[in-house]
């Protein structure tokens, strides 16, 4: 999608593309009132912007649209509607050695018991020991203090969404 295909998109349309990007609804309405966009880069800032205007009910909704990292079966059901601009995302995990992936698995069940809503860390390019390690850390943190932490990592992946796709 170019930038002049998403301003061309009507409202309905552009909403569904955004939510592809990050499934906060008040991030998404945002979005479209920012409609047109000259550049990637206005989009961009629009984005980054937008996110600092949610609440963190709106972080939580966010973070609702993806899959507990790891969890094949929570990949297929919660990327089933964001799975090209999300894809590889995980890639680190699939290609993880068994132990890691069960140690994973069950660090992040504790880690959603504790906070209340999944581990969310940008896992694009990183190592399934890599998030590992990171969960390990972040795991005895406050929530609020990982609510202000996965809303960074949140934002991270919705740029990255953003900008693959207008690359395709």
């Amino acid at each position: 999608m170019t930038l002049t295909d998403l301003n061309e998109l009507n409202a309905d349309e552009a909403y569904s593309w955004f939510n592809q990007c990050c499934v906060s609804s008040r991030w998404c309405k945002l979005m479209l009132e920012g409609m047109p966009f000259d550049t990637v880069d206005s989009l961009i800032s629009l984005a980054q912007q937008s996110w600092q205007q949610c609440a963190v009910v709106d972080y939580l909704e966010a973070f609702e649209g993806h899959p507990m990292i790891g969890d094949v079966d929570s990949l297929r059901a919660k990327y089933a509607s964001t799975k090209t601009l999300a894809s590889n995302e995980q890639q680190g995990a699939a290609q993880a050695d068994e132990a890691t992936l069960v140690e994973l698995s069950a660090l992040n069940h504790q880690y959603l018991a504790k906070h209340g809503f999944i581990f969310i860390i940008c896992a694009t390019g990183l190592s399934a020991q890599t998030m590992l390690t990171a969960l390990k850390q972040r795991y005895a943190n406050d929530t609020p203090s990982e609510i202000s932490l996965a809303a960074i990592e949140q934002l991270k992946i919705t740029l990255l969404r953003l900008n693959k796709g207008l690359s395709q």
